[in-house]
């Protein structure tokens, strides 16, 4: 095996072990890290809830004496600026006598942005670049997005029947899709910092919005709310017993947030967001152009009249509407299809 084709196998498990992290690294990447000393490897790490350590800072830590002379992969550039939260991971690299480092893709972050890689080279080790690049930049598509746009990166999740309807003409919904359907949009859930509804949603439908997969429940979302009128109190009666109080919209993360215009998602504390409903929440991004990714779960049922899945979105020209969306998977779960489509911009 020639040693491109070894580093490209390497990165794809640093790939993999950055996934770990997905949805729960904000303001940080999910960054994943693998070293390697004689064909073995000696230390891993991925970058922890809340952003440190960083994935570096933990392979290294891992690995100990083991990392001098080996080769360390990692799916971003190592960071350059000092911060009161850890020491930049190109020093670290340097100190513990790597000899070579492999990276995928440059960091956008302008505090570092090249810088990570300078250093490194200055302290006489030998760095490559560019192997498995796009796959990661696609890993973290969070951090990417909020360096380049300023907000997260967003996810809008439907599941209709087949003629796009989410709810009998009364309401009623429960249930559309199948149970690995719906297991599967928990995990969507898990990989995702925070999940918005409309308030009609939220008052017709009483979501938990909470993700209950068996080991996982403790990467339940913050919950966020699309209002242009909610008030504290009426969610706190809503669902006292699963809120603290006293409610503070405008700096409480640990449960519930509110919004009262799409553009505001700039605010919330997330690079990945997953809207999931209803139909005015849905048009309302929609509109906005803010949706990045779109997930569409599809029961194989017709439900005829009743609510459709998505509300008037402005669209006057047919022409508009294509070249805007692009297919990335498919796949059955269950009885039901589930279509990925990414945005083209």
């Amino acid at each position: 095996m020639g040693l491109l084709s070894e580093d490209a196998r390497w990165m794809a498990a640093a790939l993999a072990l950055g996934e770990r992290g997905r949805g729960h690294t904000y303001p940080n990447p999910n960054v994943g890290c693998v070293i390697v000393a004689g064909g073995r490897v000696v230390g891993r790490g991925w970058t922890q809830p809340g952003g440190r350590p960083h994935a570096e800072a933990m392979a290294l830590s891992q690995a100990g004496a083991a990392a001098k002379g080996a080769t360390l992969y990692v799916t971003l550039e190592p960071c350059a600026h000092v911060s009161e939260r850890g020491p930049a991971c190109a020093d670290l690299i340097a100190a513990a006598g790597v000899k070579r480092v492999v990276a995928a893709a440059q960091d956008p972050d302008p505090r570092t942005a090249g810088r990570g890689f300078e250093r490194l080279r200055a302290a006489h080790i030998d760095v490559v670049t560019g192997v498995r690049g796009a796959e990661a930049l696609a890993s973290f598509p969070g951090f990417v997005t909020r360096q380049a746009f300023g907000r997260p990166f967003v996810t809008l999740k439907l599941a209709t029947s087949l003629d796009g309807r989410i709810a009998l003409p009364d309401s009623s919904s429960r249930w559309i899709t199948g149970e690995a359907a719906r297991a599967h949009a928990h995990l969507e859930r898990s990989r995702h910092e925070a999940i918005l509804v409309g308030r009609g949603t939220w008052e017709t439908d009483a979501p938990k919005l909470d993700v209950r997969l068996p080991g996982l429940e403790e990467r339940s979302p913050l919950r966020v709310i699309l209002s242009t009128s909610l008030v504290p109190s009426e969610v706190e009666g809503r669902v006292a017993d699963a809120l603290p109080a006293p409610l503070d919209f405008a700096r409480d993360e640990r449960d519930v947030m509110r919004i009262s215009d799409p553009h505001q998602i700039t605010t919330l504390p997330c690079d990945h967001l997953l809207v999931e409903g209803g139909a005015s929440a849905a048009a309302a991004f929609l509109a906005a152009d803010l949706v990045d990714r779109l997930l569409l779960y599809r029961a194989p049922i017709l439900i005829g009249e009743g609510k459709p899945a998505i509300d008037h979105i402005g669209l006057v020209d047919l022409g508009q509407a294509h070249g805007r969306w692009q297919l990335s998977d498919a796949r059955m779960l269950g009885r039901d299809r589930l279509e990925v489509y990414v945005r083209q911009r």
